[in-house]
């Protein structure tokens, strides 16, 4: 696998910016990496960090090298700060910078595919969030999304969370009460059909439980099918890096 930490200049946040990326040995990038002719494009997987974390949080307390790399996945895991993958309504339009400029960008320098059959995303905490988000959002770019101990539910936060930190952060992010587009529960209950597979996993023991519970109802009871998962765990890397192993063994990769 090749490890890059590749920085570039957003046009729709207007600010430098970082990815960490992963490629397994028979990708070839267009930066500094001459690819050959007959190279096979990889799957690829956005894997996205949590709220206190940047793009290098996953590389540091997890194994997704060696995991992807038994794989052959391409892993692609952007820097979006705070932001609950959104356009923040005080701040930087993350949520085009994630759904619409970074695919390109990724497509433009690494050779990975971009076939939906060979696409997909995931994440933990504000990052589970975010890659159910661009699930139902954009169903059609991916076959498997996968939330790991997801703040799922971002209207409870706003409603009942009145720590400081999280009134400051719902403000900033979503203007008060998350809306149209932001609501994960709201989302899923006018899911269109041709969904993604949605995976999720969560530990007994998480503070998260609840949102995680109230996401599988909507969920089933709009008749979205669900592959989730409860058992002992906490909010920690112990936690995650177990699961995303799970996760990658159920990812519908292409042999």
């Amino acid at each position: 696998m090749a490890l890059i930490r590749c920085d570039f200049f957003s046009e729709v946040l207007e600010v430098s910016t970082s990815m960490t990326v992963l490629l397994p040995g028979q990708a070839r990038s267009q930066i500094g990496l001459a690819g050959h002719a007959g190279d096979a494009a990889p799957p690829l997987l956005y894997l996205l960090h949590g709220l206190t974390d940047d793009d290098t949080a996953w590389t540091r307390y997890t194994g997704i090298e060696r995991y992807a790399a038994a794989k052959g996945l391409a892993v692609v895991m952007p820097q979006v700060h705070r932001s609950f993958y959104a356009d923040e309504r005080h701040g930087m339009k993350f949520w085009t910078f994630l759904s619409e400029e970074l695919p390109a960008v990724v497509k433009g320098f690494f050779n990975v595919s971009t076939a939906r059959e060979d696409t997909f995303v995931a994440g933990l905490s504000m990052g589970g969030y975010g890659a159910f988000k661009w699930a139902l959002r954009q169903p059609e770019r991916f076959a498997a999304a996968a939330s790991l101990s997801g703040a799922l539910d971002t209207a409870y936060m706003y409603e009942h969370d009145k720590r400081a930190h999280i009134t400051v952060l719902m403000e900033r992010v979503f203007g008060g009460r998350p809306g149209e587009g932001d609501d994960l529960l709201d989302l899923v209950k006018g899911a269109p059909k041709d969904l993604p597979r949605l995976m999720l996993r969560c530990g007994t023991e998480d503070h998260l439980l609840a949102h995680n519970e109230r996401f599988v109802e909507a969920a089933r009871s709009s008749g979205v099918e669900i592959d989730a998962e409860f058992g002992p765990g906490e909010h920690e890397w112990g936690y995650w890096d177990a699961q995303i192993q799970h996760v990658l063994d159920r990812l519908p990769i292409k042999a």
